[in-house]
């Protein structure tokens, strides 16, 4: 039914086609993906760090925020625009007699 030649020609195509899937897995990185997903403690060890990272990034920037926010408002403030300006000093001491 199946010559020898075209069992080696198809063999041949196998082949050929693992190692392009064998050199895309290892250029993808898909291994370490592999490895990773397998392995629990391995999955809540960079969850935790990412979480520890996430929660450092976010009090940074809200700290940043708020920061620029006053600057803004006291110079706002300075201008000594009649309604807005009663306001936002109102605000600007609330926030500088709560810290």
């Amino acid at each position: 039914m199946f010559g020898r030649k075209s069992l080696k020609n198809e063999m041949s195509i196998l082949y050929n086609q693992l190692e392009k899937l064998n050199k895309k897995i290892q250029s993808n990185n898909i291994h370490e993906l592999i490895y990773i997903l397998g392995n629990k403690k391995e999955i809540m060890k960079r969850n935790f760090i990412a979480g520890i990272f996430r929660g450092v990034g976010i009090g940074i920037g809200v700290t940043l925020i708020t920061a620029i926010l006053i600057i803004i408002l006291n110079r706002i403030v300075a201008l000594n625009i009649p309604i807005i300006g009663k306001y936002i000093s109102d605000i600007v001491d609330v926030v500088e007699k709560s810290r």
